[in-house]
């Protein structure tokens, strides 16, 4: 479908909406009389602006936007201010209007795949936010402020340019999965060892040399991605991640194991392939509840 018909606009009772995978390039104004809808979703369509109309549907809590080929956003989006979740995924934005932080009730905003250089300080009064993703953008640097949106237990910093974090993001205490995959880090900081719920990290394909001491204060990680850096060691407070069942070491630069990798009994998973590796310490003989050991030269599973 290329072209809805206007007649949806008859519709005046409905909450919810979803005209995913069309091929909509506009909408007709007359759903602008749809204002009883809670949820619009227009995924996977071809608008390159948004009808200032949409701006009177202020009862949408849910605005999905994904796959679209959105380059702006209007002012007039700080205008429905009783979203939760906003979704703008795989778009082609390059910047966003300030008005985004009138939107106070957001608790999920999606903005992967995009191409964002900066983020506006409005941002910072989004403290309902439990989720974040900006994934795959062309982000440098973080703002301060970011520490300030302390409700979140989601981020999602993959695939960007960053060298390094501010120091506010020791501030989210929170956070329980935290994802800074593919960036250019090459330190990490200490104070990483304060978000102590953390159960998932992922910090695969940087530059990292060492790890800080403090990683080892994550004692509620069950996941934690160090692949396809430049590690040589691993720091001994390591061995407190009891709880870890992922553990990914692959493409880095070791070339000894410590036997107190032994002492992560409940692992599942661990890749080692593409160390420098000889012989595995005698102690990975504890790990019984392995069921898939990755290892240049052989792969062993369902121990």
């Amino acid at each position: 479908m290329t072209v809805l018909p206007g007649a949806f606009g008859n519709l005046t009772a409905l909450t919810m909406l979803d005209l995913r995978y069309n091929k909509l390039t506009a909408l007709p104004e007359s759903l602008s009389n749809l204002t009883a809808l809670t949820m619009l979703g227009l995924v996977g369509n071809r608008l390159t602006v948004l009808p200032e109309w949409l701006g009177t549907l202020t009862h949408l809590t849910r605005l999905n936007l994904v796959g679209n080929r959105l380059t702006l956003l209007p002012e007039w989006l700080g205008t429905l201010t009783h979203l939760t979740d906003l979704n703008l995924n795989h778009n082609k934005l390059t910047a966003l209007p300030e008005s985004l932080g009138n939107l106070t009730h957001l608790t999920r905003l999606s903005l992967d795949h995009n191409k964002l250089t900066a983020l506006p300080e409005s941002l910072s009064n989004l403290t309902a936010l439990t989720m974040l993703s900006l994934s795959a953008n062309w982000l440098t640097i973080l703002p301060e402020w970011l520490g300030d949106l302390n409700a979140l237990t989601f981020l999602d910093l993959s695939s960007n340019k960053l060298t390094a974090l501010p120091e506010s993001l020791g501030n989210l205490t929170h956070l329980t999965r935290l994802n800074l995959a593919v960036n250019r880090l090459t330190v990490l900081p200490e104070w990483l060892g304060t978000l102590t719920h953390l159960t998932d990290l992922n910090l695969d394909y940087n530059q990292l040399t060492a790890l800080p001491e403090s990683l080892g204060n994550l004692t509620h990680l069950t996941r934690l991605s160090l692949g396809y850096n430049k590690l040589t060691a691993l720091p001994e407070s390591l061995s407190n991640l009891t709880a870890l069942t992922m553990l990914s070491l692959r493409a880095n630069w070791l070339t000894i194991l410590p036997e107190w990798l032994g002492d992560l009994n409940v692992l599942t998973f661990l890749d080692l392939n593409g160390n420098e590796l000889s012989v595995p310490p005698e102690s990975l003989d504890n790990l019984a509840t392995l069921h898939e050991l990755h290892r240049d030269g052989y792969r062993l599973t369902s121990r």
